[in-house]
């Protein structure tokens, strides 16, 4: 039987729930088990496709279009699997369910309310996810790492956590295992760390029927032994249930440091995992890339050289804003072994006529530009700071500096080409100009002009290189093949295909279209050291010991490197 683990937090949201989830589910995975996640968002959303990126971080895209929160980017990313949008829990899609079933006579002379029927909904929810096969061998996982977002206590997600309390006992004591992620603050001048906010927490945990297997506090700096001891006493739990999660330079350490603190031993002896059988194939598979994974978090200490590459943007003031993105430069950046070094520009402060704005802003946003090994744009909605989006394109195009374009980054590069190369005057988006004279970039004529949610152009699709493009330096990086089968894409609008053939014959190559050969994909220039926009999303299938060729490529030029 599927063993479980709930993954809860309390005190504060944004603590790091996440990624101590991927974490287990990594330790799990070097054991030669099958792992796989489900993330519970209590919102009343269907999905994250239409939440503001500055509000909520990034919208992750699955390979079956399902707009998701950014923590099942964290799963795929650690431990290397492919979900898809069941894997991603929200009130949104329970009460919908539960409502349609009420519609269509389901509950035929009953009353219809929280518990059972939404509770119900919930855990069948869960075990349909865990019988889900996770690789190709068609078998269901052996472990389901469930997080429950939100914090305890919170009204909204009172049904998830008395669904998760009744689960504990469908499922059986040696088939469920609960970490509480709690705070320890430090405060004052000494730095004493405070242990109340975790007794609180976890009281209002016990209230709700849920007692802790382990207590991962974060905090600031290692745990003092004393406070240890004293989260032991007042919470109920021997002192090896309580684990310290501190502050570490990547979050690469966070499985190694729940590794040494006893983790695994502890989940073999609470959950019984010696009696799951796993072949040697897998054991030994799990080890080798454990291997990696401590060499990859050393190997970030051992680096000296610095690329430097500023992101662009709309969304800069929240970093989760583009969480895959830092990501997939991350791991391009330990590929050519260099340390990473991001300025974050918003794009607006590049505009010199920008209302409201701010001088020291807009000198120190041009000295960061200017001064950066390389410029990546990526994705975003709406028409503000466009126009320093596009300004950062030409710095880099006659400037020759290494750029990366991704969704409307590569729209960007393709308008200011037109502007500026094929003197297409007033070229434009008509996302951001309907009326647009000249639009570079066209509304795509089979996406919904009135509903939003979900019907955007959203995940896998075909992506063909075209003839002629034997000489692209994003073939070569996709290893010559003719074709991209898995990148990921998310948006409304595309290259206008009546402008294609004058930026073609001005030098704008592109490389790349979609299977019926009218929507652009791929676009570079052969005269650059390396200027590349793509309409799909690469960072979303980023792993850590295995970077997108596209960043890949940009670190590579950022190094000097001819492609």
């Amino acid at each position: 039987m599927t063993k479980y683990i709930i993954v809860s937090g309390g005190v504060i949201s944004g603590i790091g729930k996440g990624v101590i989830a991927s974490s287990t589910g990594t330790l799990l995975k070097s054991l030669g088990l099958r792992v796989t996640a489900i993330k519970i968002d209590p919102y009343l959303n269907i999905d994250a496709g239409l939440m503001s990126p500055l509000d909520h971080g990034e919208v992750f895209v699955l390979s079956d279009g399902g707009e998701v929160d950014l923590d099942l980017g964290n799963y795929e990313r650690f431990l290397d699997v492919e979900l898809s949008r069941i894997n991603n829990i929200t009130t949104g899609k329970i009460y919908s369910e539960v409502i349609e079933k009420e519609r269509k006579g389901d509950y035929l002379g009953k009353t219809v309310q929280v518990v059972p029927h939404i509770t119900d909904a919930i855990q069948n929810w869960v075990e349909r996810v865990a019988a889900m096969p996770v690789d190709n061998s068609g078998e269901q996982p052996d472990v389901c790492i469930i997080e429950l977002g939100g914090t305890v206590g919170d009204i909204e997600s009172a049904p998830f956590v008395e669904a998760m309390r009744q689960f504990q006992f469908r499922v059986g004591h040696d088939n469920f295992c609960l970490i509480h992620v709690s705070l320890v603050p430090v405060v004052g001048s000494v730095g004493e760390q405070k242990t109340k906010p975790t007794q609180m927490s976890i009281r209002d945990l016990r209230g709700a029927g849920l007692t802790p297997d382990l207590i991962a506090c974060r905090s600031s700096k290692p745990l003092d032994d004393s406070v240890a001891s004293k989260i032991s006493m007042f919470c109920h739990v021997a002192p090896e249930q309580v684990l310290a999660v501190h502050d570490v330079a990547s979050v690469y350490h966070v499985p190694m440091l729940m590794r040494d603190s006893g983790v695994i031993d502890f989940f073999r002896r609470r959950l019984n995992l010696d009696a799951v059988r796993v072949p040697e194939s897998r054991r030994l598979a799990g080890e080798a890339v454990w291997a990696q994974w401590t060499e990859l978090a050393a190997s970030q200490e051992r680096l000296f050289e610095t690329s430097t590459i500023a992101v662009v943007g709309k969304y800069t003031s929240l970093h989760d804003s583009y969480i895959s993105v830092v990501k997939a430069l991350e791991h391009a950046s330990l590929a050519v072994k260099r340390k990473l070094q991001i300025k974050w520009i918003e794009a607006s402060d590049l505009e010199p006529e920008a209302k409201n704005a701010d001088p020291l802003k807009f000198h120190e946003s041009w000295q960061n530009l200017c001064s950066a090994d390389g410029i990546l744009v990526p994705g975003g909605f709406g028409n503000r700071g466009i126009e320093g989006m596009v300004l950062a394109a030409k710095w880099a195009r006659e400037n020759k500096v290494p750029y990366l374009g991704i969704c409307l980054g590569m729209q960007i590069a393709v308008i200011e080409f037109a502007r500026h190369v094929s003197n297409i005057e007033n070229a434009n988006s008509a996302e951001f100009f309907p009326d647009c004279e000249n639009p570079a970039i066209v509304y795509m004529p089979e996406i919904s002009k009135t509903h939003m949610g979900g019907t955007m152009r959203l995940g896998v699709r075909p992506t063909l290189f075209q003839p002629g493009s034997e000489t692209s330096r994003v073939r070569k990086l996709y290893d010559n093949k003719d074709s991209i089968d898995n990148e990921r894409y998310r948006h409304r609008y595309e290259v206008n295909p009546d402008m294609v053939a004058q930026m073609e014959s001005d030098g704008l190559r592109f490389v790349a279209k979609d299977d019926t050969g009218n929507r652009m994909e791929i676009v570079e220039l052969d005269d650059h050291p390396y200027f590349v926009g793509c309409q799909f999303h690469p960072e979303y299938l980023t792993r850590p010991l295995k970077p997108c060729p596209t960043f890949l490529g940009l670190l590579r030029a950022t190094t000097g490197e001819k492609l």
